[in-house]
């Protein structure tokens, strides 16, 4: 139990540090290809999707303590309700933006999709990681 629980800590702090790179590097570059208010909103959204990638960890990990210690599932409404509240946030800072600049809106797009690339690098290591380990086995 604890190696798995090694294991998944262990790819939540790969998947932080990949969103942090994934930002770095794709704000500047956003803000000097496109125009400061796409970098500027492509830099909200990062921080919504990442605000929102910690929110869905937090719940997760509050529902499977709840259900191991107790062994009784969480209420389906507080779960709809902190699911649905997710999403009504960015709803609200997209218009928000809208509001500001129609154009803006694909900064702030782009900028949700954070936390996918993150998954997507961390698939990428994960899938090579196995293929060598695989490799090592058959030699």
């Amino acid at each position: 139990m604890e190696r798995a629980e090694n294991f998944y800590a262990a790819v939540y702090r790969r998947l932080i540090r990949y969103m942090v790179a994934l930002f770095l590097i794709a704000t500047p570059v956003i803000w000097i290809r496109f125009h400061w208010a796409v970098g500027l909103t492509f830099a909200v959204g990062c921080a919504v999707g990442a605000l929102n990638f910690y929110w869905l960890k937090i719940t997760l990990t509050a529902m499977a303590e709840r259900v191991t210690s107790t062994g009784q599932p969480q209420s389906s409404s507080g779960v709809v309700f902190r699911f649905l509240l997710r999403y009504f946030l960015i709803a609200v800072a997209v218009y928000g933006i809208f509001r500001g600049s129609a154009g803006s809106v694909y900064g702030v797009f782009a900028g949700l999709f954070l936390p996918v690339g993150a998954i997507f690098i961390e698939a990428m290591y994960a899938t090579f990681a196995g293929l060598r380990r695989d490799s090592k086995f058959q030699e």
